[in-house]
């Protein structure tokens, strides 16, 4: 009996997972959109990641208070509430064409990504074994990065259709041409984020009705399952490497997937083409989290899988550097490879033996989470900064931002360096 109950619990989490999977990822096509309805720089374009993983900073915490005032159906809820309030804002900014708009409805939405990652991760985390975790992580991995790849195809077609014949007419139109060309752009979030809104508004009521058992992690006990006389949360140095190696993750692949396709059209490739880079990336991730969920606990531990998906990391990232075209996307596509199974692997290896503690650790390191919103952006000035650079030394415009992109993406290694640091000691050290 409670074996389906878990069964049931697992269906529903997922299907959250595939909520904010959607909404997440579709940033990849929102970043060359909004450079361009806006007119931004590589930088500024960049802080569309940012709007929606600092979130997680300013509401982790906030997020842990509220589960534990009104529980985690009613959390979830609400975190599907104010997404759906978040993609209304969306119509006003597009009638305005007003970027700190566009900002504050992706803001609103993080927040309540935040709340229901607040809940969802630590709960289907301690839901069955803690061996197990990274497996029941997968399956939510699955659902999330499928729809991601649903939302990157949906909202490529829907935001980029005809984007490079708008930027021709834009080269030679006038002020007023301008104006009504971006404007006819901006328009094409109306509908679909209308649609979204409603489908949120809808689920959040669903949720509440929903069969979730009550789950909680074990008071007070150690990875031996013997009390533990820590008093507080600073006496876990493994959390906190955790929550660096979860912060320089999420960083790396927000930029695997969020720049593939921005990257893709400084390579020459059209908009038509690349709106297809970032599904590329989430397939990857999908095919690896289904191994994943195959392989773990009883194939492949999870700290062989998260020693194996850093140094996957590394070896991706070099060759993304030394590589062009083509081939050199498909290595961008290949990190979802090293990402896919980063994730399950750090929360179980992070949370095992927090007992009272694993709910504010849970917080933590959803803030960890804003890796998101601060890596991205640097690696967007090192675009900016190269090309500046390159075109100094008298090189074409265009040909200068192919080769700043690419050079840039070297921001990656050091973070999978650190992740391979976590896998090998950083998870096993249980006091300073």
């Amino acid at each position: 009996m409670q074996q389906k109950k878990n069964t049931i619990a697992i269906i529903i989490i997922a299907s959250l997972f595939f909520i904010f999977g959607f909404v997440t990822w579709i940033n990849g096509a929102l970043i060359p959109f909004m450079k361009t309805i806006n007119e931004l720089t590589d930088a500024q374009s960049y802080l569309v990641a940012s709007a929606s993983y600092i979130s997680f900073v300013v509401m982790a915490l906030p997020a842990s208070y509220i589960l534990n005032k009104i529980g985690y159906k009613k959390g979830m809820s609400l975190g599907l509430i104010i997404m759906a309030i978040g993609a209304l804002v969306f119509i006003p900014a597009a009638e305005a064409r007003t970027y700190w708009l566009f900002l504050a409805g992706i803001f609103i939405q993080g927040i309540g990504m935040t709340i229901l990652q607040t809940a969802a991760n630590p709960y289907i985390t301690i839901l069955g074994p803690i061996e197990s975790g990274a497996k029941r992580i997968a399956i939510m991995g699955i659902a999330n990065k499928t729809a991601g790849a649903l939302g990157s195809l949906i909202f490529g077609a829907l935001l980029l259709s005809g984007i490079d014949k708008t930027k021709e007419k834009l080269a030679g139109a006038t002020l007023e041409e301008k104006n009504f060309l971006l404007d006819t752009m901006a328009d094409s979030v109306f509908i679909p984020y209308l649609i979204m809104a409603i489908i949120l508004f809808v689920l959040g009521f669903l949720i509440r009705k929903a069969p979730l058992p009550q789950v909680e992690a074990a008071e007070n006990k150690d990875v031996n399952n013997q009390s533990t006389t820590k008093t507080s949360i600073f006496q876990f140095p493994n959390l906190w490497l955790g929550v660096v190696a979860l912060f320089v993750y999420v960083g790396a692949e927000v930029i695997a997937g969020d720049t593939i396709i921005a990257y893709g059209i400084s390579l020459g490739f059209t908009g038509e083409e690349a709106k297809y880079f970032t599904t590329y990336t989430l397939l990857a991730m999908v095919v690896t989290y289904a191994l994943g969920v195959f392989l773990i606990p009883n194939y492949l531990k999870q700290k062989t899988a998260l020693i194996a998906s850093a140094i996957l990391g590394i070896i991706f990232s070099f060759f993304i550097i030394n590589t062009t075209g083509f081939i050199s996307i498909l290595f961008v596509a290949g990190l979802g490879i090293a990402n896919a199974l980063v994730w399950p692997a750090i929360w179980p290896l992070t949370l095992e033996g927090l007992g009272k503690f694993t709910k504010t650790g849970s917080a933590l390191l959803i803030m960890a989470i804003s890796g998101g919103a601060l890596i991205p952006p640097l690696y967007g000035r090192l675009v900016d900064a190269n090309k500046q650079e390159i075109i100094a030394n008298g090189t074409e415009e265009f040909t200068a931002l192919a080769q700043a992109s690419n050079s840039s993406y070297w921001i990656l290694i050091p973070c999978y360096a650190i992740i391979l640091y976590f896998a090998i000691w950083g998870h096993k050290l249980k006091k300073w």
